[in-house]
C-alpha cells in the first residue's frame, strides 16, 4: 500500500502548438508540451517509465511506452521538480494526451503516478 504522504506527485502540464513544424495541407499537426513533475512527497523517487495514450480528433490512439523521459530516469527530491519538454504529431489539429510515469521511492515502494488529460489543439481550431 502506497502511504500517500511519502508518496505525493504533482504534474502540471503546458502544451503548444507547433505552427513552424506543422503543415496542415498534409495532416501533420506538431506539438510540444512542457511537463513539470514536482515530489510533494516526503521521500525521493525515481522517474523510471512513462505510459502515453495519444489521441487525435478522429479517434486514433497512439500509445507510447517507454524508459525514462528524453533519456533521463531523474531521481526527484522532496520539494523539488523535474521539468522536461518534448512532443508529438497529429493528423488533426486537436487531440488529446493522458497517461502516467513509473516512480520508485528510495524505500523501494513502485506506484504510477497518473497524468490527467491534457488538450492539444491548434490555436483557433476549436470555437
Amino acid at each position: 500500500m502506497i502511504d500517500s504522504q511519502l508518496h505525493s506527485i504533482v504534474i502540471d502540464t503546458q502544451p503548444r502548438y507547433l505552427s513552424e513544424q506543422s503543415d496542415p495541407a498534409t495532416k501533420r499537426f506538431a506539438f510540444a508540451y512542457t511537463i513539470s513533475i514536482h515530489n510533494a512527497g516526503q521521500v525521493p523517487v525515481q522517474l523510471l517509465d512513462r505510459h502515453w495514450l495519444i489521441t487525435d480528433g478522429n479517434g486514433k490512439v497512439q500509445e507510447v511506452r517507454g524508459d525514462g523521459v528524453i533519456g533521463e530516469q531523474p531521481v526527484i527530491e522532496p520539494g523539488a521538480s523535474h521539468i522536461y519538454t518534448s512532443g508529438c504529431l497529429l493528423e488533426t489539429p486537436v487531440g488529446t494526451m493522458q497517461g502516467s510515469y513509473g516512480m520508485r521511492s528510495n524505500t523501494g515502494v513502485d506506484f504510477r503516478a497518473p497524468v490527467t488529460v491534457f488538450r492539444l489543439a491548434k490555436p483557433n481550431a476549436l470555437n
